[in-house]
Formats: structure tokens, sequence, C-alpha cells
């Protein structure tokens, strides 16, 4: 079983930035996939990014040359590094990983970008 725990959320302005992170409990070079999805209200889940084992990353291409993803693997941590936020990124952030034919979730954080 992988925990998650995510931190970093927050109220922020438009044009700013935060960091998210995502601590596992295991090593996370062990785990095949780990992301962040978002959920805005009425809306659907949408994948944010993914950083594959072997260091591969994947980004939506409403984040692409904002947003990156990377990750520690002495901390045991991923990061989202989310520049020139815009209102449109308002929503809950969840740290998702896939490990042995498992998928694991965070608790989710809430990302707020609004003057």
């Amino acid at each position: 079983q992988v925990q998650l725990v995510e931190s970093g959320g927050g109220l922020v302005q438009p044009g700013g930035s935060l960091r998210l992170s995502c601590a596992t409990s295991t090593s996370i070079s062990s785990i095949l996939a780990i992301g962040w999805y978002r959920q805005a209200p009425r809306k659907q889940r949408e994948l944010v990014a993914v950083i594959s084992s072997d260091g591969t990353t994947n980004l939506a291409d409403s984040v692409k040359g904002r947003f990156t993803i990377s990750r520690d693997n002495a901390k045991n941590t991923m990061y989202l590094q989310m520049n020139s936020l815009k209102p449109e990124d308002t929503a809950v952030y969840s740290c998702h990983a896939v490990q042995g034919g498992y998928a694991y979730w965070g608790q989710g954080i809430q990302v707020t970008v609004s003057s």
C-alpha cells in the first residue's frame, strides 16, 4: 500500500506561482507513474501532469509551458511547480500513483487563483 501526502496548495493571485508536493510512503523510484489530477467545481477530473519511473513526463496542453513536474528520489517526493497561474487553474489537486497494478490517491489539496 502506498500513502500519498500532499502539501503546498493555497490562494495565489493570477500570474503567481505555487509548488505542490506529494510525499510517498514507499520508495518513489519503485512507483510506475505518479502525477496530479485536478477537479474544478462542476467539471470533470482531468490529468494535469505525470512522471514515469523512467523520468518521462507528460503534461496537459492547458498547462504546458507553465507547469513542471519533477521527482526527488532521495526524498521520495514528487513536485508540481506551477507558474503563471490563471483563475481557470483553480481546482482541487490530487496526487495519484500507480504501483503493482494498484492506483492510489492523496486526500486532495485546494488551489485557488484569484485577485
